[in-house]
This record gives C-alpha cells, sequence and structure tokens, in this order.
C-alpha cells in the first residue's frame, strides 16, 4: 500500500511533481536515448507517426476536462483557453495538427497520411492506453482533481519534456538527412505550455488544506505516470524494430 504524502502548500506539491517527473521522464528511456543519439532513422519514424496520434488526440482530452468542470468560467476558460492553442488561435498553419505535419515530414518523409494527415499505420496500444486513461479519469473525476489533471498532471512538467524531445531530435545523429523541423516542439515549450500551467494553477492554489494538497498530487502522480508509461512503452516498441 502506498503511503499518502503530506503537504503543507502548494509550492510542496509542485516541488514533489517535478521531482517525479526527473524520475520518470528525464532519467527514463526514451529521453535518455534520444537525447544521446541512440535510435535509429525506422524507430523515429515509429515514434513520430505514434506521438502523432497523441497530439491529435489530446483536444478530446481536453474536452473531456472542460465536461468535468463547473459552470463557472474561472474554472472551465483556462481549459478552453488550451483548446483554442490546439486550434492555432485561429490562424492558418498554426493549429498542433498542422504544426505536428512540419515536424513528422521531415523524419518520416515516406510516411502514407490520408487527407486529414492520419498515417496509414494503426495507433500504438501504449498511444491508446495514455488517451483513454486520461479521458476516463475525467468521467468521474471532481471539479479539482480534474484541474489537477490538466494541471499538474500534464502542463506543469509539459513545457519542459517537449523542449528535451526538441532538443534531442536536434542531436547530429538524426540530421544526417536534413534538418529535423522542430517548430512544434519549440512553440509548445517556449510559448504554450507555460502559459497553460499559469492559468491552471490561478485554480489549484487557492485549495490549501492538506487534503486537497494531497488529492491535487495524487491526481498529478497518476496522470503523469500514465504518460511516462506511454514513452516507456513506445520505446520498447522502438528497440523492438
Amino acid at each position: 500500500m502506498t503511503t499518502r504524502l503530506e503537504f503543507s502548500c502548494y509550492a510542496d506539491v509542485e516541488q514533489a511533481m517535478l521531482e517525479l517527473v526527473q524520475r520518470h521522464f528525464f532519467e527514463g528511456r526514451f529521453l535518455k536515448t534520444l537525447c544521446s543519439g541512440g535510435y535509429r532513422e525506422d524507430q523515429i519514424r515509429h515514434f513520430a507517426l505514434q506521438y502523432g496520434y497523441y497530439s491529435r488526440h489530446f483536444p478530446r482530452v481536453l474536452g473531456a476536462a472542460i465536461a468535468a468542470m463547473p459552470p463557472i468560467d474561472a474554472w472551465w476558460v483556462p481549459i478552453a483557453d488550451n483548446l483554442w492553442d490546439e486550434a492555432g488561435r485561429g490562424e492558418p498553419g498554426r493549429a498542433h495538427e498542422k504544426l505536428y505535419l512540419t515536424f513528422l515530414r521531415t523524419v518520416a518523409p515516406d510516411a502514407k497520411l490520408d487527407e486529414h494527415g492520419i498515417p496509414d499505420v494503426p495507433m500504438s496500444k501504449a498511444v491508446e492506453t495514455a488517451i483513454e486513461t486520461f479521458i476516463q479519469f475525467f468521467r468521474q473525476a471532481t471539479p479539482l482533481k480534474a484541474m489537477a489533471a490538466v494541471g499538474l498532471g500534464s502542463e506543469l512538467f509539459a513545457g519542459l519534456v517537449m523542449a528535451r524531445i526538441g532538443e534531442g531530435f536536434r542531436h547530429p545523429h538524426y540530421q544526417r538527412r536534413g534538418a529535423v523541423n522542430t517548430l512544434f516542439w519549440e512553440v509548445h515549450a517556449d510559448e504554450h505550455e507555460p502559459r497553460h500551467y499559469q492559468l491552471c494553477k490561478q485554480i489549484l492554489e487557492t485549495f490549501t488544506s492538506p487534503r486537497d494538497l494531497a488529492d491535487m498530487y495524487e491526481t498529478g502522480r497518476y496522470i503523469a505516470l500514465s504518460e511516462a508509461r506511454m514513452y516507456e512503452e513506445l520505446h520498447d516498441e522502438m528497440m523492438s524494430l
């Protein structure tokens, strides 16, 4: 049985989450191998096609989160703002679905995509499980846990992780066939994720009881570890090619 951690303030929850992210993401096999230039072209191709599914389905995750929020604009507007970023805020070519293709085409130029940019390979079980874990969580979540799932379980560290992925793809090993377009990763790291987290944090930090702080951490931990498992399982799939 896991011991439930106790926290005295929101900053302690943030710190505990960042320590978890360090262990399970930055010290995980996927990021270590990527950043050392350790993947072959076919393995990178597999990751790019599969992460494309995760990115494509993330608006569904945000929609499910909005459905779990109370009908109060202070709660649902931050998530809607995140969703609007997914749509590129109405600017042509800036929707994340389109931005991702600028990356995908540089690492998998031979990929067969339909008119919507969906590849002809099926979604990996690893990606499907991560998406469904997120969406199913919102079906029973309280508003506070739903906000913690988005804020602490994703947005707190998403920019840091995506910055590292972009950095990894700039390794000389992956540039041999031409420059890899990492704009998709940079936009998330530099512009979107830090702002998304601050919008969630404005709500989360108003809850100060030890029970609420523990609930927020447990929620963030559950969702973050689900995503970390996705990267670990994708790594296994890549190494088995």
